[in-house]
């Protein structure tokens, strides 16, 4: 998979930490430093495609992540015959 959206994104300059963090609202600073990226898409298909389990890759925190997979999931059963 391509990498070479990660040196574009506005995370670049910052802790990694800052995205694998412990509470809500850590989870709300990383969201917002993630809200206008270049490259949230990519980044969160990659967490998606990887099964990335921790921290916020994208804007989406865990939750949502395991949330967006599991509804691809049941939208690609539902496609089957």
């Amino acid at each position: 998979m391509d990498t070479d959206w990660m040196a574009r994104g506005k995370c670049r300059d910052i802790h990694p930490s800052v995205f694998f963090p412990s509470d809500g609202v850590g989870v709300e600073v990383a969201q917002r430093i993630c809200a206008g990226c270049p490259v949230a898409s990519p980044c969160l298909e990659y967490a998606l495609a990887n099964h990335i389990d921790h921290g916020v890759w994208g804007g989406a925190s865990e939750r949502e992540r395991r949330r967006i997979a599991r509804s691809r999931r049941l939208a690609l059963l539902a496609r089957r015959p």
